[in-house]
C-alpha cells in the first residue's frame, strides 16, 4: 500500500507483544485479500525479524529461501551457506545465530501462507512444537507469527485441539475487512453515498478498495474496474477460486446460485445441478475460506437448523457472480458498456439497497457504543414465510431493535412506520424482550429529522470508528 489505513488496534496488540519479557506466538488469520501480509510487513518495517512467503513448491526450496531470506533480513551471509532441508534445523539456526549476536533483541519470525509451508512440510507443526517448548519460549526473544489465509486449516491446525501447537499461542488475530467508516478512508473525495455505493461493490477489502478511484463516478469505476477484462478485479473471483481449490467448476455453480437469491441446500442444489450429497463438500469448503457465510434468523439464542441460509460473504464476489459471470459473452461480443446499459443499470438501485442493508448491520454497534449501551448484543436480520427485517439487534438487557431500511427516497414516513410496526408484530419475541423501532435511510424526512430512532446515512457516517 501507498498509504497504511487502519489497523491500529492489532499494531497496537503486536507492539506489546514485541515489548514484552517473555516469547510470543500469535497466529494471525483471515480470508485472501483482507491485509494480514501488510498488517506483518508494517509492523515489522523498523523491527529485527525475518518474513518468509510461503508457496506451492517442495520443501527442499521452501527451507532454503528461507535461509536466504535470513541471511538477506539480518545481515548473516553465513545462513545462506546451511545446507539443510529441515525445517527444525533452520528455525534453530536461525535463532541462535542472532542470539549470540544480539542477546537482548527480540527476533521476529514470520511465515506466511502457512497452509502452504505445512502441505509440503508436513513435519513442520511438530517442528515448531519441538522449537517452542525446548528452545524459545524460555528464551524470552523470540516473537512467531504464523499467517494464513485458510480459515478452516488455522483453525484446525494451528489453533485446534489435535494441532501439536494447541495451547501455546500467546494471542491471535483474526483479521475482519474494514468496516464501513475505516473503508470510506480510502476513497476521502467521495461522498457518503458513493462510499457507500463502493462498500456495496467491494465491501472492505483493501486490495479491492485500492483498484476503486475516487477520481471517477461510481458507474465509471464499475465500467473501468469490475467489467474491463484488463483490470485486476475482472479475473479476482476466478484466481481466488483456481489458487485455493483443485476444480472450480462446481463452485462457480454454487457461487452463481447463491448470488442469483438461492440460500437453502435443496435450491441451491436444484439451481447449481449438483447432489445435494456433494453440495455439502463444496458449500464447506467456501465457508471455511471465507468467501460463504451460514445465515439465520436472528429471534432466539440458538439458531434452528432448519432454518439455515447460506450467503455470499464478499461483495465482489456477490456482484461478480450476478452480474459478470452471466454476462460473460456479451461483455466480450458487445464491450462493456452494452453489458453495463443493459443488463447491469437497471438493477443497480436494487443492488445498491440490499448494500445499505449490510451496512446499517454494520452501524448498528456503533449506535449503540455512541448511545452508552453497555449490555452484550448480536446482530443479524429476521425472515419468515410472510415477513423479513432488515436489522435485529438482540441485547442482552431484555432489549431487541428492529430497523427497517430505505435506500430510495421516503415519501411517506408514516407508512415507512406502519410497515416496520406490521413486521413488529410477526416477530417472533420468545423472550418477551421490549421491541425499539429504528429506520435506516438514505436522507432523512425533514419531519423526523430531530427524533430518535431515525438515522440517515450522513449519521451513520458521523460515527466513531471502534
Amino acid at each position: 500500500m501507498a498509504k497504511f489505513i487502519g489497523r491500529t488496534d492489532e499494531l497496537r496488540l503486536l507492539a506489546r507483544a514485541f515489548d514484552s519479557p517473555r516469547s510470543e506466538f500469535i497466529p494471525v488469520y483471515g480470508r485472501r485479500r483482507v491485509g494480514k501480509s501488510e498488517l506483518i510487513l508494517q509492523f515489522m518495517a523498523d523491527k529485527p525479524g525475518v518474513y518468509h512467503l510461503g508457496q506451492q513448491s517442495s520443501a527442499v526450496l521452501q527451507v532454503r529461501e528461507f535461509l536466504a531470506e535470513a541471511a538477506l533480513a539480518l545481515d548473516m551471509p553465513l545462513l545462506a551457506e546451511l545446507r539443510t532441508d529441515s525445517w527444525r534445523q533452520a528455525l534453530l539456526t536461525v535463532v541462535e545465530q542472532w542470539r549470540a549476536a544480539h542477546s537482548n533483541t527480540k527476533l521476529i519470525l514470520a511465515l506466511d501462507e502457512f497452509q502452504w509451508l505445512a502441505a509440503s512440510s508436513p513435519e513442520l507443526l511438530s517442528a515448531l512444537q519441538q522449537c517452542w517448548d525446548r528452545h524459545w519460549r524460555s528464551a524470552g526473544n523470540v516473537m512467531l507469527l504464523l499467517c494464513g489465509s485458510y480459515l478452516g486449516f488455522m483453525e484446525r491446525e494451528v489453533l485446534g485441539k489435535s494441532s501439536p501447537l494447541f495451547g501455546r499461542r500467546t494471542a491471535q488475530i483474526h483479521l475482519q475487512p474494514f468496516n464501513y467508516l475505516d473503508a470510506a478512508r480510502f476513497h476521502p473525495r467521495w461522498s457518503d453515498v458513493d462510499r457507500a455505493k463502493a462498500h456495496s461493490l467491494v465491501g472492505g477489502l483493501p486490495q479491492y478498495l485500492l483498484c476503486l478511484d475516487d477520481g471517477l463516478s461510481i458507474n465509471q469505476n464499475i465500467l473501468l474496474r469490475l467489467l474491463n477484462e484488463f483490470a485486476p478485479l475482472f479475473h479476482e473471483p476466478t484466481f481466488l477460486l483456481r489458487e485455493e481449490l483443485r476444480e472450480i467448476a462446481p463452485y462457480h455453480a454454487v457461487l452463481f446460485a447463491i448470488a442469483s437469491g438461492e440460500g437453502t441446500v435443496p435450491a441451491i442444489a436444484s439451481a447449481s445441478g449438483l447432489a445435494e450429497r456433494n453440495l455439502h463438500y463444496y458449500l464447506q469448503q467456501l465457508v471455511n475460506l471465507g468467501y460463504l457465510r451460514r445465515r439465520h434468523p436472528l429471534d432466539r439464542k440458538r439458531p434452528n437448523p432448519k432454518q439455515v441460509r447460506f450467503g455470499v460473504e464478499d461483495p465482489l464476489l456477490q456482484f461478480w457472480f450476478r452480474f459478470v459471470f452471466p454476462n460473460m459473452s456479451l461483455i466480450r461480443s458487445g464491450g462493456a458498456k452494452m453489458a453495463f446499459a443493459e443488463r447491469i443499470r437497471p438493477h443497480l438501485d436494487a443492488w445498491f439497497g440490499r448494500g445499505f442493508e449490510r451496512l446499517c448491520r454494520e452501524a448498528l454497534p456503533l449506535i449503540y457504543a455512541s448511545e452508552g449501551v453497555s449490555a452484550g448484543f448480536e446482530i443479524g436480520e429476521y425472515w419468515s414465510a410472510t415477513t423479513q427485517i432488515d436489522v435485529v439487534g438482540r441485547r442482552d438487557d431484555n432489549w431487541t431493535d428492529l430497523g427497517e431500511c430505505k435506500w430510495g427516497a421516503v415519501r411517506s414516513p408514516r407508512m415507512l412506520e406502519a410497515e416496520l410496526e406490521r413486521k413488529a408484530k410477526e416477530f417472533p419475541n420468545h423472550r418477551g424482550a421490549t421491541l425499539g423501532r429504528r429506520y435506516f435511510v438514505r436522507r432523512k424526512p425533514t419531519a423526523k429529522a430531530g427524533e430518535s430512532g431515525w438515522h440517515s446515512l450522513s449519521d451513520l457516517y458521523a460515527l466513531d470508528s471502534p
